[in-house]
């Protein structure tokens, strides 16, 4: 490699669960710098979830619904001969985490509930009971690997 690897920021944990996990998911909450806000939003989240669901910790339901949403492979784009070719790549660990976190925020915006705290807890709860837009995401990323399993041999 002609350039030096990025060094890796340490992301302090959260002050409520002292958490790494939630920190990064509260990053990639916020919007126009507002962190605040974005550890309002989540807090408020987890506490509609242990409203909602009374024998499980609210982290528990995050934790897991974060799990269930969180992809193994992935399809790449690539080009062979004139032919592009969707190619099933695994997902490195980092980068699991990380699809997880944006396809549950993405999915929790476009919901119909009133606050963006409700939307949330709707989401989490829904993805740690294995349904909602955000784990059906992660299973069409899955069929789509599957389909295209026959070009895995042009990986490199």
């Amino acid at each position: 490699m002609r350039r030096r690897k990025a060094k890796k920021i340490a992301i302090l944990p959260d002050p409520r669960f002292n958490e790494v996990l939630v920190t990064k998911f509260v990053n990639n909450l916020m919007l126009d710098g507002k962190k605040t806000l974005a550890f309002k939003i989540f807090y408020d989240a987890i506490d509609i979830i242990e409203t909602k669901i009374e024998e499980t910790p609210g982290l528990e339901v995050f934790k897991k619904g974060l799990e269930n949403v969180t992809p193994s492979v992935e399809v790449r784009s690539r080009r062979v001969g004139g032919a592009t070719f969707q190619i099933p790549t695994p997902v490195r660990e980092e980068r699991k985490q990380s699809l997880a976190m944006k396809w549950m925020i993405g999915y929790s915006r476009k919901r119909n509930e009133k606050t963006m705290a409700g939307r949330l807890a709707a989401e989490l709860i829904a993805a740690s009971k294995e349904e909602g837009a955000a784990y059906k995401k992660k299973e069409d990323t899955l069929r789509m690997a599957e389909a295209n399993k026959a070009f895995s041999h042009f990986r490199f």
